[in-house]
């Protein structure tokens, strides 16, 4: 019998990322707190750049888009914030990305985990960005993505492709 397998991935859908940030521009647009502040968020190249004339304020748009990005399904972990706002001019900006993609040190913590505390017979193999897992014996893969479940890792993690 041949053996079942599975992915495990750290993806984000982009137009998901998309959809809420668009809804926190339109929330900010629209709060009484934030007329007449210059309070934007966007995409800047890569990156998400929020900015106001204050701390608290660009601090207030990181909560409203980190609060839409959960509504959409999208894992705070794959949000990686760079450090406190900083002062340019007279406005505060952040900036965070979007992290995807398992990396190597990672996927090795991830594997390091499956053999340890994970059924005997299941191999994991790092693939370019991504882990597949696979075993003789399908209930052995269920297990394993129940442990990896419990875990807590600093990043997030998607299971996909099973068969």
């Amino acid at each position: 019998m041949a053996d079942s397998s599975f992915d495990i991935v750290s993806k984000v859908e982009r137009q998901e990322v998309d959809n809420a940030l668009n809804q926190a521009a339109k929330e900010i647009q629209q709060r009484y707190d934030f007329k007449g502040t210059n309070a934007s968020i966007e995409w800047s190249g890569e990156k998400i750049l929020m900015q106001a004339n204050g701390e608290e304020r660009v601090n207030a748009i990181l909560d409203i888009f980190q609060t839409k990005l959960i509504k959409r399904g999208i894992s705070l972990k794959s949000l990686d914030v760079a450090g406190e706002p900083q002062l340019s001019g007279k406005e505060y900006k952040l900036f965070a990305t979007i992290t995807e993609g398992i990396s190597q040190e990672n996927a090795k913590k991830v594997s390091k985990v499956i053999r340890d505390e994970g059924p005997k017979g299941v191999k994991a193999q790092v693939q370019g960005e991504e882990l597949r897992v696979s075993s003789k014996n399908r209930d052995d893969l269920q297990a394993v993505i129940a442990l990896l479940k419990g875990k807590d890792f600093d990043f997030a993690l998607q299971f996909v492709n099973y068969r």
